[in-house]
């Protein structure tokens, strides 16, 4: 059975890491499950741990650490090939182009007012919508 590909914005990775409870939370932990299959470029994993290591978000160094490892170890990596300018904000292109290489089937963000509603094949949706869309696929 082929799993459902996401991208998650790094909104949805930092608020996953911030609150144990909550859709983001929920998100993240289906593709570190690997319930969903997570796509990632260099580019967004790099996002991520900068993001992560803020000060301003107080955590501790060594989980972030280990965060990253296990988000590395159950995504793929896709390498982007076209370069994406539709974004009002150019540091979020970075995902589209993502979603585009990996094929991805979502892009889940907090933030959807920056991205178009579909990217290619690629649908933008935040994380309860993605919960609303993949809980009833999942198996026990």
């Amino acid at each position: 059975m082929t799993l459902v590909k996401v991208v998650l914005d790094t909104n949805v990775v930092v608020s996953a890491h911030l609150s144990a409870e909550g859709y983001s939370r929920f998100v993240l932990d289906l593709g570190l499950a690997s319930k969903v299959q997570l796509c990632i470029s260099s580019d967004i994993l790099t996002e991520y741990e900068e993001v992560l290591r803020r000060p301003r978000f107080a955590l501790d160094p060594q989980k972030v650490a280990a965060s990253i490892r296990l988000i590395k170890k159950r995504a793929i990596m896709a390498t982007p090939t076209q370069v994406v300018t539709v974004s009002p904000d150019p540091d979020d292109n970075m995902f589209l182009e993502c979603g585009e290489a990996a094929s991805a089937d979502y892009l889940v963000t907090g933030n959807k007012r920056h991205f178009p509603k579909e990217w290619r094949h690629t649908q933008v949706i935040s994380p309860r919508e993605f919960i609303e869309i993949i809980t009833p696929t999942l198996k026990r």
